[in-house]
This record gives C-alpha cells, sequence and structure tokens, in this order.
C-alpha cells in the first residue's frame, strides 16, 4: 500500500466525527486531550438531538449526513462512530475524498465489506484506522509482554469471559440496535476487542466450534454465546459471552494456562491482573501493582493512548500501528464463529478470500 497523503507537520490535525452516540463521548475526550496537536472540525449524525448535544459540548459544526460534511469540511481524518454495518460504504465514500479513516469496531458485520474497506483505502491511498483500544492497556500490555518473553512456555489453554448485562432497554433505545445488518450480537459487537486478543495475543487460530442463542432479549441477534478454539500453536480454549448478567456487568476476562505461567486478567473489562506466576521471576514483576487500575467504564481508558498513535502517523507520514488488514483478523475470527453456530460445523481458518 502506498500512502499518498504528506505529512501533517505545521498546524493541527482535523478530525471529523460521524456518530454521536455513546461511544462519541470517548472520542470528545480523547481529543481534547490531544488539543496542542489535534482540532475537531466536524460532528455528524442523522439523529437531530444527538448531533445538537455533540455540537453543544465541541463547538464544531454539525452537519446531518456525511456526504455534507466532506463537501464543506476538509477533514485529514473521518472517525466513524457509526452503526457497524454502515462502516464499509461510508468508508469507501471518505476514501474518494482522499481523508484517512478511522473505525470504531467491529471495522464491519459482512467478511466482505471488512475487505472492500481496505481494498477501497488502498486504491485511494489512504490510511485505514481499526480502533482497537483495549490493546492500550496497561494490563494487555504487561500481559503481551511476558508472551513475547515466552514465560509461559507453550502455550495449553486460553479462556476469554466477557460477562455483561444490555437491558431491553440499550436494545429499544435505537432502531438499529441488535441487528443483523447494522448491530452484530454479543460477540460481534460488545466482545469484540476480547476476540481481537485470541490472535493478538496467542497467534492464529486454527479452526473454531460455535454455539448463540436469544435466551431473553428481544432481537435477531444473540445475546449469549460460547466458542472453542484450536490455535495453530495447538493451544485450545473458548470464549463465553453473555448480555444477560444480572444485575450489572461482572466480568471481562482472560486467563493463559502454559507450562511455565498461568495469569490472568480481569475486572469489569480486562483492568485488573488478579493471578500473576511464572517458575523465573522477571523485573517487569514489579510492575503489576502499577499496571491495575479502576473503571468504571466497560470502554477502558484506550481511546487517547490510541490517538496518540493515529496523531503520530499523520505526522511522520507512517503506517497505522493497527491498519484495516489488521482488523480483517479479529472480523474474520467472529464471522467464522457465526458461521459455525448456524451451520453446526467445525469452521476452519482462515477463510476463503
Amino acid at each position: 500500500m502506498h500512502i499518498r497523503r504528506p505529512p501533517i507537520s505545521d498546524r493541527k490535525i482535523r478530525f471529523a466525527l460521524v456518530g454521536c452516540g455513546r461511544i462519541a463521548q470517548n472520542h470528545f475526550e480523547a481529543l481534547q486531550q490531544h488539543a496542542a496537536d489535534a482540532e475537531l472540525v466536524a460532528v455528524c449524525d442523522t439523529d437531530p438531538a444527538a448531533l445538537r448535544a455533540a455540537v453543544q459540548r465541541t463547538q464544531a459544526p454539525g452537519f446531518g449526513s456525511l456526504t455534507e460534511l466532506l463537501a464543506t469540511s476538509k477533514p485529514d481524518c473521518v472517525v466513524l462512530a457509526t452503526p457497524s454495518g454502515l462502516h464499509a460504504q461510508q468508508a469507501k465514500e471518505v476514501a474518494a475524498t482522499g481523508a484517512d479513516v478511522m473505525t470504531e469496531k467491529p471495522m464491519a458485520t459482512r467478511w466482505s465489506d471488512g475487505l472492500a474497506m481496505v481494498r477501497a483505502c488502498d486504491e485511494a491511498g489512504v490510511r485505514l484506522f481499526v480502533i482497537k483500544q483495549n490493546r492500550r492497556n496497561r494490563t494487555l500490555q504487561l500481559l503481551r509482554q511476558a508472551l513475547q518473553k515466552n514465560r509461559f512456555g507453550r502455550i495449553h489453554m486460553v479462556t476469554v469471559n466477557v460477562f455483561w448485562t444490555r437491558p431491553q432497554a440499550y436494545y429499544d433505545s435505537a432502531a438499529w440496535r441488535g441487528t443483523w445488518e447494522f448491530d452484530g450480537g454479543a460477540f460481534m459487537n460488545q466482545a469484540s476487542h476480547y476476540v481481537d486478543l485470541l490472535d493478538w495475543l496467542i497467534g492464529p487460530v486454527e479452526s473454531v466450534m460455535a454455539y448463540t442463542g436469544t435466551l431473553a432479549r428481544r432481537i435477531e441477534v444473540e445475546d449469549t454465546g460460547v466458542a472453542a478454539l484450536r490455535w495453530r500453536n495447538g493451544a485450545m480454549g473458548s470464549v463465553n459471552v453473555t448480555m444477560l448478567t444480572w444485575p450489572k456487568n461482572l466480568e471481562g476476562s482472560i486467563t493463559i494456562l502454559g507450562e511455565k505461567g498461568t495469569a490472568r486478567v480481569g475486572g469489569v473489562a480486562v483492568n485488573k491482573i488478579e493471578h500473576w506466576e511464572f517458575s523465573e521471576p522477571d523485573d517487569m514483576d514489579t510492575q503489576l501493582d502499577a499496571a491495575s487500575y479502576q473503571t468504571t467504564s466497560v470502554y477502558g481508558f484506550g481511546h487517547p493512548l490510541y490517538y496518540e498513535g493515529v496523531i503520530r502517523s499523520l505526522r511522520e507520514a507512517g503506517a497505522p500501528e493497527i491498519d484495516g488488514r489488521e482488523g480483517l483478523k479479529s472480523l474474520e475470527l467472529l464471522i467464522a464463529m457465526y458461521l459455525s453456530a448456524r451451520d453446526g460445523k467445525r469452521v476452519n481458518l482462515p477463510l476463503a478470500y
């Protein structure tokens, strides 16, 4: 891929945000923290009330459509915080103007759409940033360091749990929520950052077997799912997800069991190191207390750190740290889980391109 856009070194980087719902607040806060290097030049939402609130908070010009925003505001990078099923078409529209694209999770709800987004940005010579803010958590950074140092030895088992709650009122708050076309279910929407950890931390997955169910919510998609996985390195594991935890979010965790070490990062959103034991000590063990942190949000505090990388990429004309191809890895796993649950059979990876 050849980036055609020159570095931006003599002014603030201009960001535009499309979609002013729940996650938009994290973007507003992140941009405020980077006010010396970045400015929000436009916000966009089809919901007049959400748009008014965003304009009032940010003082940025508001637009009712992406097309109008692109014709008027000339941003360097457009952030897509819209329903996931809209990302592919919006990314193509942004790329065609020569602006970089930053997309929230999941990058798309269909495998073909994810591939089309990467292709469109490649052809336009623009960057495609896929937000994986959990990777910047101090807890997960420390866990990744332990894996890179081979402190676990051979990995035997990996378990990811996402035990959260989303009441019916959450799904009823917008018509797109809980739909296959625009949202995706518990795996695709709520747990996508946790599915991302499976490849990023452990490595390529060989095969997946999954079950999904809609047990309590009145929605098209699943509110609960389980998946069994086998990695190419021989490790086995599971992903267990539900949005039916009573009475509130309980756990977002990953446990790794290896021949020479055991670790568990838990809390409500992988924010606390709950177990850390290895056969050989290491200097990183002194960082345990500093790595854990309190959080009131399952989104964590990674957005400002993610923006830091994006700004650096635009300043230096470099490639994204987490680009569209990296984003496809978790999308591929998610699609494999849904194919397995639908067809009642094991799905081998990689999927056919």
